[in-house]
């Protein structure tokens, strides 16, 4: 295989990664405190080519990033929808350890424990949230109360590199290699929700572009394969 032909193959391959992410912002246009993503690409020479390729050059995952701009504020009337304005992300204790997330679409459990949709329990200052039987209010530093007693507080923490934190699942993230802190500016905004920062038309146009390129990469493979075939055509027929 020619390098211009490995450096085709290796940008489609590429492609296919885009696609996917694409695919999966698209999909969670509608999921409360949902992240767009960004994909870098990195060229990168493998001296194991030597001198049979010497000018093939793989095009290689150079790093995710979450793009965390503020999704708009949608005011939804429901006591346990809870938005963060700023920057910031709820806490979740799950089986695997603490996870992360804008999402605060919560509900409560069997025995009045404030829990996620996924059923992970929702981190408070001091442990797990348990309301009582009075109505919730939420305060803008992440107190709950239920009636007149307090019933806990939202931890909300933030880290050095929120835009590398990894992607489990929808809104829930992990931080694999980053320490959590309090997030010293978070306004917590009661009644509401964070809508998804993924915007349908610029993914679809960004996904008319990567089906163009992809096709474009299909072609001079097709064309440089044909070369080939006639090139060898060619000298067989001299033989």
């Amino acid at each position: 295989m020619s390098g211009s032909q490995y450096i085709a193959l290796s940008g489609l391959r590429a492609r296919v990664d885009d696609l996917d992410r694409l695919a999966d912002d698209i999909a969670n246009v509608g999921t409360a405190g949902y992240k767009g993503q960004r994909e870098a690409r990195a060229a990168a020479e493998r001296a194991g080519f030597a001198d049979t390729l010497q000018t093939a050059i793989d095009t290689t995952y150079g790093g995710q990033r979450l793009d965390m701009s503020s999704g708009a504020l949608a005011m939804t009337g429901r006591d346990l929808d809870v938005a963060i304005d700023g920057q910031g992300f709820f806490q979740l204790d799950t089986a695997s350890g603490p996870r992360y997330t804008r999402n605060g679409h919560f509900t409560m459990a069997a025995d009045r424990t404030l829990i996620a949709d996924d059923g992970s329990k929702v981190h408070g200052v001091d442990g797990p949230i348990k309301l009582g039987t009075g109505d919730v209010r939420i305060d803008e530093d992440g107190t709950i109360w239920s009636g007149d007693t307090q019933a806990g507080k939202l931890a909300v923490v933030t880290f050095d590199r929120p835009d590398q934190l990894e992607r489990e699942a929808g809104a829930r993230l992990r931080a694999d290699s980053q320490t959590a802190k309090p997030a010293a500016n978070a306004v917590v905004r009661g009644g509401a929700l964070e809508e998804s920062n993924v915007g349908v038309a610029g993914r679809i146009a960004e996904l008319t572009t990567v089906q163009r390129s992809f096709e474009a990469l299909q072609k001079a493979i097709s064309l440089l394969m044909n070369d080939v075939d006639g090139r060898a055509i060619d000298h067989l027929g001299r033989k």
